[in-house]
């Protein structure tokens, strides 16, 4: 019996182990956190939502179709520190008047004063906020894109080495290797066809078209959202962007539908446009 009792208090050593690297862990990095600390300290350091949060913005501007309004527009959005996006201005079907759709992003505490700063100028007959309404949104892009491969467009435009070779078989005066030459043009010709295809297949799935071809580079047309858009030209960047234009953002508000199943009457969840503030006629 009493070897039973010295045996249970006497730790084994196991047991003397693990309290002495629990002794050693404590010393050096301080004690363990718990699940509670744990879920404290990520309360803490989550940043709590801004009162002014920046969003992206979208205005239709209804003006008269006169010299001097777009620069009026954009003075005013520019007086508030807006960073505009994009902004398309042309005419409508209605005679002198012309829709401006300005893409921008900014607090929505300043945005209301901004709209009524423009709603004050003479030309501008309306301002409509499309931030929160359903849209229908389209950008047009026109981008050359070359079909040489990266090793034939270095060669393009590094012409002083070919110029340089060229003088010395002058000086030389010894023929050139046609079989070697006529090897390499069909070399190339059948890569620039590779990456020809390679385009057309990408522009093909943005719903895009070749609308130029020419020995060197296409011409792609697609007509898609911003992102779309964006995303198109990343994936051009590999076969080489030469130029690229885009128009902007244009955006019209979807029309409602009239559901016969909803017979509470009950109103849609989108904002709809207020019909009041459009211009008569």
């Amino acid at each position: 019996m009493k070897f039973l009792t010295n045996s249970a208090r006497t730790p084994s050593p196991s047991t003397s182990a693990l309290s002495f690297k629990s002794h050693i862990r404590q010393k050096k990095f301080g004690p363990v956190p718990t699940a509670e600390d744990a879920v404290r300290n990520i309360l803490h350091n989550t940043p709590g939502e801004s009162e002014h949060q920046v969003v992206r913005h979208t205005l239709s501007c209804l003006a008269q179709n006169e010299p001097g309004v777009l620069s009026k527009v954009s003075s005013v959005l520019a007086s508030r520190n807006f960073n505009i996006e994009s902004m398309v201005a042309a005419d409508t079907e209605i005679p002198d008047l012309s829709r401006m759709t300005i893409v921008f992003k900014g607090e929505d505490v300043k945005i209301d004063q901004a709209m009524r700063q423009l709603e004050e100028l003479v030309p501008v007959w309306a301002v409509l906020d499309y931030t929160h309404t359903r849209l229908i949104e389209r950008e047009l892009l026109l981008i050359k894109v070359s079909i040489l491969g990266s090793e034939n467009l270095i060669t393009k435009f590094h012409n002083e080495d070919g110029l340089e070779d060229q003088a010395k078989h002058e000086e030389d005066d010894s023929e050139p290797d046609i079989a070697s030459l006529e090897k390499s043009a069909a070399t190339a010709l059948r890569a620039t066809f590779d990456h020809l295809r390679a385009v057309s297949e990408l522009a093909n799935l943005f719903e895009g078209n070749i609308v130029d071809v020419s020995s060197d580079s296409v011409v792609v047309q697609v007509c898609a959202k911003s992102d779309r858009i964006t995303s198109f030209i990343k994936l051009c960047k590999p076969f080489g962007i030469i130029e690229a234009a885009r128009s902007g953002v244009m955006a019209l508000p979807r029309a409602p539908l009239d559901d016969p199943t909803d017979l509470d009457g009950q109103e849609e969840e989108d904002e709809a446009v207020d019909l009041t503030s459009l211009p008569p006629g």
